[in-house]
This record gives structure tokens, C-alpha cells and sequence, in this order.
């Protein structure tokens, strides 16, 4: 047998003499093989984000590749195997599934149901009406109250949200971007109100405003305003609340509207690189607030894929914000995430199929190294969830955490020829649209030339294409279709009576309130709106703290900083 040519620098070793011949055998082989083709027939070679796959990957995919300087080990940089070193050995991820719907108290009671099910932590939906930040009786919020998420007009629903529950012993998500600065003050006005100091509290607000722009569309103020308000945010975050995540940068919604899994990647870091130069604009030390800052990421159905996505992703992070940003603590290289699996790749027909996908795009999230994870249920795509269904979810991940022995080896996935070329690939792709959106300036400015919507629009076509020619399977959708396609199953109903009853709350509200201590508030609010050296956030919980109502907020800031208008991109 042919000596090993010893390659330290390199992921593998010089292939042998002997390695060659079984390689040309190979590929001799090949020439008789039938493969599956046409449409139907379920064989790409690419994936859903149309990166070219081989049929084998070996050490010359991975040749490149420097040990020290591309993996690393778990805990240290540039934490391609994970941030922790030994990941779920020591801690299992958060199992934290996103609920809300009709009003406070509905909300309240599935909250003490999950957390009795074993659940870590909350998350909280909000409906349409909050996230566009009108009150529950606004002409707008008409039809719209508690659908798709829970409605919270002031401090009494947040209250209300949060009764029972020990919000110094939880970690609280909340899902929210527009108006996430009301959100935040009125988490912090509820828990001072049950004795907990605000520096204890711990958990995430999403804030992420940049992908809204790009995505998701639920905005308020423009962009220039708004980062500024982020800025605030950030500050105080970083005086305040040491334990809360300030901004998570959502990549998810940008993977809904329809993106790769590269141009989720790519956006999503650049959108964090963005909030990188508004605090460091602000005048704040990188290391003082990017420890802080999350990310909340798709876990799709190409199932290696999305492992890659996860390892290509805190790669590129601890990259940047170490050689460009020029971050010392380590804790600013460490890119924290939370994954939900994909709505997107549910469908309607046989429901129970997304069982399946689930389970498999929790496995992903996993093996690719999340810290916390929501799976969804197998009926979102048809109405919100059941407490059943709820329940199915979450076994999903408890099955994964403790029966699978998944967790037992940390980055088990890492030195695979081909995990690790596609996660080369995932990194240079992404490097390639961080210089595209270089070019126009930075994001704000890319958002305003519609540079990502057009980009997002594509992707989005050009996969439709695929499931209209079959070229991709979907089950029960393109192909093993039945006739009764979404089954019998129990959905839950949010009826009319929840937002009558609503918009009666906030009546009942303004009026046993104190309407002279509200308009003083929102008058100093106002004035700090239009100072940049005064923080809004101190205003926010004031102006929260006298009762005054999401939508009273929100119009007072519209007042000065505007309403957004998105220029068509097409």
C-alpha cells in the first residue's frame, strides 16, 4: 500500500495511488448506470437555492480547505462547528414555540399549557392590527383582530399576556419589528409592575426593520428614522437589560417571500452588518451591544443545504466582525441563532405530511447548530394552531433531543467532503452579494433601488417554475395527490365576538385612565423623537406606563418622523 502523504494544513490527505484507481473505477461505473430523469423523477443536481451538486464529493472538493483557518473547534473561531464547545452535551436548545392568538387571556392560558408540557421558553405572535401598530378599534384593524396572532393594544393586555407567569425565570421572544420599541417598554413597564427589575429580564424583541423593507413589508417609519430608533434601543439594552437581545436579525420572513437559501444568508448578515455601523455611528464600542445582537434563521426542506446555511453563517460573521468591524471580545464573533422551521414548504394538502417535514428541518437546525428552535405545527398553513397540533410539535423536538442520540457528538456532520463544499459555496456566494450591495451604497440604499425585492422576486419565479414542470416534488401537491386532499382536522376558529370585544377594552381604557398624564407623555415623547441626543426608550415606557395605547404611540411618532412608502420595484 502506498504511503499517506501527510497534508496538516489541508482537511484531507493527499490522495494515494491506490485512492486514484478506486476513483477511476468509479467513474467507469458510470457509464452504465440508468439514471432517474425527467420530470417527476425527483433527481437534481442542483439544490432549491440552484447551487450545482455532484453526484460524490471527495478530498479535491475540500482541498483548499485550511483546518485552523475555515473549521476550527467547537467554541472557538471561526466557529464553523459551533459557538459553545460542546454544544448539546452540556445544553439542549430552547424549546420555544411561537404562540398567540385572539386576545391576552386566550394567549395567556396556552402559555401556561406549553410551559406545562415542557417548553423553556416563550414566544410571543402578535396579530396584524398590533404588528402595523393600530389599536384593536382602528378602522384598519377591521376583520383583522386576533387572527394571526394575539392582540395587544397597552400595558393592560401585556399585563394580562403575562399573568401567572414568572417573567424573571423565562426567556420571552417577541416577534414584532415596526413598533418593537412600544413592545419592549411595555414588557418592561409589565414586569416592573410584578417587582422584577428590568436588568433580570431576559429574551429577544425582533426589531428587525431592515428585513420588513425587504420582505415581510409591515413597516411604520422610514428607514433612515427608524435606525435611529434602533440605535436608542440598542443603548439602553446595553445600560438596562444586560440579559435581553436588543435586535434578532431575521432572515426567516426573507426565506418566506420566497428566497434562496443563499439570498437568506446574504441579506440577513448584511441587514446585521447594518445594525453593526448604526450603533458604532451612534458612538457606542462594537463590543458594548453585537454580544447582544441574535439572528433568527428558515430551516427549510433541502435538508444539507440548510446545515451548511447555519455553518456558513456564523463563519462569515466571526469574520467580519472581527477583521472588519474590528470586534476583541470573542462573544461579538459568536453569531446566536434561532431557527423555526420553513411555513413556506407546508402545505394544505395532507397536512400530516408536514409532520414529516418538520421533523426533518428540525434535525437540520440541530445538526447545524441552533440554540433555540421552533417547529411548526401541521396546520399553520390552514388556520393557527390547535393545542393538539401544538402538542405534536413540540414531542417533534423532544423526540429529537432525547431519543434520537443526535446530541451526543457536537458538529457530528463537520470534515464531510461534502458539508464542507457547500459550505464553501454558501460562504463565497454570499461574499459576492455583500459586494453587489457594496456597490449601491450599503442596505438602506439597496432597499431603495428595490435591489432585494428583484432579487427575492426571481428566486421565488424561478422555483414556481420547477413545481409547475415537475422538475421538484412536492408531495401531495405535484405529485401522490388524493382527491381529499387537507383531510379532516380540527382548526381552530377566532370568532367575531374577540374583536368586539377588544375594541371594547381599549374604550373601557381611555376612559378610567388619566387622559392629562397620556398627552403629557406623548408630548415629551414628541420632543425626544426630535432630539437625537435624547433617548426615546425612557419616553416609550412613560408614555406606556400611563396607559397610552399602541396606536396613540405610534400616531404621535408618525407625526414627526412620518409614514413609509415603499417605491415600486417593478
Amino acid at each position: 500500500m502506498a504511503k499517506m502523504i501527510d497534508r496538516p494544513s489541508g482537511l484531507g490527505a493527499q490522495p494515494t495511488a491506490e485512492f486514484e484507481q478506486q476513483r477511476e473505477r468509479w467513474e467507469s461505473a458510470g457509464a452504465f448506470r440508468k439514471p432517474r430523469k425527467g420530470p417527476g423523477s425527483g433527481a437534481l443536481d442542483r439544490t432549491i437555492s440552484d447551487l450545482p451538486l455532484k453526484a460524490l464529493y471527495g478530498p479535491e472538493d475540500v482541498a483548499h480547505l485550511d483546518l485552523a483557518r475555515d473549521l476550527g473547534y467547537p467554541g472557538q473561531y471561526p466557529y464553523s462547528r459551533g459557538i459553545h464547545p460542546y454544544m448539546y452535551r452540556d445544553r439542549l436548545w430552547t424549546m420555544r414555540q411561537f404562540a398567540g392568538f385572539g386576545n391576552a387571556r386566550q394567549t395567556n392560558e396556552r402559555y401556561h399549557f406549553l410551559l406545562a408540557q415542557g417548553q423553556h421558553g416563550l414566544s410571543v405572535a402578535f396579530d396584524m392590527p398590533t404588528l402595523m401598530g393600530y389599536d384593536s378599534d382602528a378602522p384598519q384593524a377591521r376583520g383583522e383582530v386576533g387572527k394571526c396572532g394575539v392582540a395587544i393594544d397597552s400595558l393592560a393586555d401585556m399585563e394580562t399576556l403575562f399573568d401567572g407567569i414568572d417573567m424573571g425565570d423565562i426567556t420571552t421572544s417577541m416577534t414584532i419589528n415596526g413598533p418593537a420599541c412600544i413592545a419592549l417598554a411595555q414588557y418592561v413597564a409589565a414586569a416592573e409592575k410584578k417587582g422584577i427589575p428590568r436588568k433580570i429580564l431576559g429574551g429577544t424583541v425582533q426589531a428587525d426593520i431592515l428585513k420588513e423593507y425587504i420582505a415581510q413589508k409591515e413597516w411604520i417609519f422610514p428607514p433612515r428614522p427608524h435606525m435611529r430608533i434602533l440605535a436608542d434601543m440598542m443603548r439602553f439594552c446595553r445600560d438596562e437589560m444586560p440579559r435581553w437581545n436588543s435586535i434578532s436579525v431575521s432572515g426567516y420572513h426573507i426565506r418566506e417571500a420566497g428566497s434562496t437559501a443563499v439570498q437568506e444568508l446574504a441579506f440577513t448578515l448584511a441587514d446585521g452588518f447594518a445594525y453593526v455601523e448604526a450603533g458604532v455611528n451612534a458612538g457606542m464600542d462594537v463590543d458594548s451591544f453585537a454580544p447582544r445582537l441574535s439572528f433568527f434563521f428558515n430551516a427549510h426542506i433541502d435538508f444539507f443545504e440548510e446545515i451548511c446555511k447555519y455553518r456558513a453563517a456564523r463563519r462569515i460573521w466571526a469574520r467580519h466582525l472581527k477583521e472588519k468591524y474590528g470586534a476583541k471580545d470573542p462573544r461579538s464573533w459568536q453569531l446566536r441563532f434561532h431557527t423555526q422551521t420553513a411555513g413556506c414548504s407546508a402545505t394544505a394538502q395532507q397536512p400530516e405530511n408536514n409532520i414529516v417535514r418538520v421533523a426533518y428541518e428540525a434535525l437540520a437546525a440541530v445538526l447545524g447548530g441552533t440554540q433555540s428552535l421552533h417547529t411548526n405545527s401541521m396546520d399553520e398553513v390552514l388556520a393557527l394552531p390547535t393545542e393538539r397540533s401544538v402538542e405534536i410539535a413540540l414531542r417533534t423536538q423532544q423526540v429529537l433531543a432525547y431519543e434520537t442520540n443526535a446530541t451526543n457528538v457536537v458538529d457530528p456532520l463537520g470534515g464531510s467532503y461534502f458539508v464542507e463544499a457547500l459550505t464553501d459555496e454558501m460562504e463565497r456566494q454570499a461574499e459576492e452579494y455583500f459586494a453587489q450591495i457594496e456597490e449601491y451604497g450599503g442596505v438602506i440604499e439597496a432597499i431603495e433601488a428595490g435591489f432585494f425585492q428583484r432579487e427575492i422576486a426571481d428566486a421565488s419565479y424561478r422555483y414556481q417554475r420547477s413545481l409547475e414542470t415537475k422538475d421538484r416534488i412536492i408531495v401531495g401537491v405535484n405529485a401522490f395527490e388524493r382527491p381529499e386532499d387537507r383531510g379532516e382536522i380540527e382548526l381552530l376558529k377566532i370568532g367575531e365576538e374577540i374583536e368586539r370585544g377588544q375594541a371594547q377594552s381599549v374604550a373601557e381604557l381611555r376612559n378610567r385612565r388619566d387622559a392629562g398624564t397620556v398627552g403629557r407623555t406623548l408630548e415629551r415623547l414628541q420632543r425626544a423623537c426630535k432630539d437625537p441626543a435624547d433617548n426615546v426608550m425612557p419616553h416609550l415606557i412613560a408614555s406606556v406606563n400611563a396607559y397610552a395605547t399602541e396606536g396613540e404611540i405610534v400616531q404621535a411618532m408618525v407625526e414627526v418622523y412620518g409614514r413609509y412608502t415603499e417605491r415600486a420595484a417593478f
